[in-house]
């Protein structure tokens, strides 16, 4: 069995760790952890992974050279993967099968996808718990992978207490 933990280095992420070790180690499973860089939000990246720049109103691409945004991709996946290490340093993972992973995309499609096509048994997931309004206005990543997911999800609030 296998479970699959995304981890934002948020308390609620890292409280979802907790409990997916918990769970891991009393039934055997296995564990994947993974963290999504979001590079929708970089200005000029484009997610064909094509660069662009506006010219009087109209979008030219760019193949040939990759502009300086592709070094802000590459430091955030290099912060992305030191994160993950740096946490699986700091729990007892003895008996666990472990493995990491940093993708890249839009958080809930890639943690969807991820679990659809490993065949994932559940998904271990922090939330945050923003407002009613907050979430409407931005969205939850949490609540767009319950709602889609190929297999239970069991979200871990970040006001958890060990």
């Amino acid at each position: 069995m296998k479970i699959l933990i995304p981890i934002d280095g948020s308390i609620a992420s890292i409280n979802a760790l907790k409990k997916a070790i918990e769970i891991a180690k009393s039934y055997n499973f296995s564990i994947k952890l993974i963290s999504v860089v979001d590079i929708n939000n970089l200005p000029n990246y484009s997610r064909n992974d094509k660069f662009w720049r506006q010219v009087d109103g109209s979008i030219i691409t760019q193949d040939a050279k990759m502009p300086k945004e592709n070094e802000a991709v590459t430091k955030m996946k290099d912060n992305a993967t030191e994160l993950l290490e740096d946490i699986v340093s700091e729990f007892d993972l003895a008996g666990i099968s472990v493995e990491k992973a940093v993708l890249v995309g839009e958080p809930s499609l890639k943690i969807l996808e991820t679990a659809k096509n490993e065949k994932f048994d559940l998904i271990v997931m922090g939330n945050r718990g923003f407002s009613k309004i907050k979430r409407f206005f931005i969205g939850s990543v949490t609540q767009r992978v319950i709602s889609e997911a190929p297999c239970p999800v069991l979200a871990i609030h970040e006001d958890v207490v060990d």
